[in-house]
């Protein structure tokens, strides 16, 4: 069983004020945790999975910190150029896309908590000790592969305008004070530059034209135990990534619709329906009046999310 609980955001509309509050960029990747055993890292998923293999890089640098024993959270991310983190980019990564040397250097882990160190459980201890050993233990060497997400104390208002002003995707803000409790508790909250979450992959419609693999995705999110239909994501495909996608959905390919209600006129006759099994990332403009997405893009599969965890994420009001 993993000992790996992360500590969830909330959304909010806007950051909240006062100096008990730090402030950090919200990174474009995955979330990672990793834990250390007699000097062996291990990379833990969100869900408790062991990803080491598909960050190998990571491993090796926490190997080298020197430490017998920790549990550090972060986000795996890829670094671009002008110094942004794109999660397009990381799955062209996973995915084996071509990368340019510099973007085979640019893979990194942002680490932001730690939960453990050689033995010392450090949960109980405000965030920002933690955030202190956390520095300690791994420096601030900007070049390296792991590097210590700094932040900024108050002034969160300030903080996110600058931080959509660049292109960021948003900011993540934690109280100093508080200790870790894993889950969603309102001492972590995040807020977003661009719309963005995860949807269920519920079916597809085929190619037209030269395009190959698939015309688009019918994407959803879970109301109880019903998959709601949100909308169609056709763009932000790669040549590579739509003929992937085309042979994981024809593997879980059925002839029942699993969206209750299914979606109206042509779709219902003429999409391909699949197991709700697959998670994806999609940017878009803004939720409709009924409950669709406009001017969706495809940003990557979530393979570190579970279906049936995927929700409408509404922005929720925050008491001080």
């Amino acid at each position: 069983m993993s000992d790996y609980h992360p500590q969830l955001a909330t959304l909010v509309k806007r950051p909240p004020a006062g100096d008990e509050w730090i402030h950090e960029i919200k990174f474009d990747g995955y979330r990672m945790g990793c834990r250390i055993r007699n000097g062996r890292p291990t990379l833990i998923s969100r869900t408790g999975k062991d990803w080491t293999h598909a960050f190998p890089e990571v491993a090796a640098a926490a190997a080298a910190l020197g430490v017998r024993d920790a549990l550090i959270d972060g986000e795996v991310a890829i670094v671009l150029p002008d110094g942004r983190t794109s999660f397009q980019s990381l799955q062209h990564a996973l995915t084996g896309e071509p990368r340019t040397k510099a973007g085979r250097a640019s893979l990194v882990y942002f680490v932001f908590d730690l939960l453990r160190i050689e033995g010392e459980r450090l949960g109980p201890l405000p965030l920002e000790e933690r955030k202190a050993r956390l520095r300690q233990l791994v420096g601030r060497r900007k070049p390296g592969r792991i590097r210590y997400a700094e932040h900024v104390a108050g002034r969160g208002g300030a903080f996110f305008e600058q931080a959509c002003r660049v292109g960021l995707e948003g900011i993540v803000s934690k109280r100093r004070d508080l200790p870790h409790r894993e889950g969603r508790h309102g001492g972590w909250v995040k807020t977003k530059c661009t719309l963005r979450q995860e949807f269920v992959i519920g079916g597809f419609t085929d190619p037209e034209g030269m395009r190959a693999g698939l015309g688009a995705l019918v994407i959803g999110y879970y109301d109880d135990d019903r998959l709601r239909f949100s909308g169609k994501v056709g763009t932000g495909f790669t040549h590579r990534v739509a003929l992937d996608l085309r042979r994981r959905l024809d593997a879980i390919e059925r002839k029942a619709c699993p969206f209750d209600p299914a979606p109206p006129g042509g779709l219902r006759r003429h999409a391909h329906w699949v197991t709700p099994a697959l998670v994806c990332e999609v940017a878009f403009t803004e939720w409709t009046a009924d409950g669709k997405i406009r001017h969706p893009s495809f940003q990557g599969l979530r393979v570190d999310k579970k279906p049936r965890e995927v929700v409408r994420e509404r922005v929720r009001s925050r008491r001080a």
